[in-house]
């Protein structure tokens, strides 16, 4: 089961439930495959709904290693994600915000 608090996101591929996680590993990787300058401005570009396919390729990809999946990109451009593409751009979208979230009160 994925750990939200752990930022912890599940992801079902090819009808198999994985737990994605950015760890910092993770993250270093998609800094390196998106070019993009900084995880801030991926984060930003996500915010304003300003990713391409690529980028969510890259986040999901990241996430699943980080999570301990072996796969790389192109096991991933051929596999079947429960509930499309608009699935792993909200997978996407929740591992960059548990990543980057501060635990609250409720955490402590």
């Amino acid at each position: 089961m994925a750990n939200p608090w752990a930022g912890e996101v599940a992801l079902v591929l090819d009808g198999r439930r994985h737990v994605c996680k950015l760890t910092l590993g993770a993250l270093a990787e998609l800094e390196a495959a998106l070019e993009a300058g900084s995880l801030v401005a991926l984060v930003e570009r996500f915010e304003r709904g300003a990713f391409s396919a690529r980028d969510v390729l890259a986040l999901v990809v990241a996430g699943l290693r980080g999570g301990g999946w072996q796969g790389t990109a192109e096991d991933l451009r051929t596999a079947e994600i429960e509930g499309g593409a608009v699935e792993a751009a909200r997978v996407g979208a929740q591992l960059l915000a548990r990543a980057f979230a501060l635990p609250g009160p409720a955490a402590r």
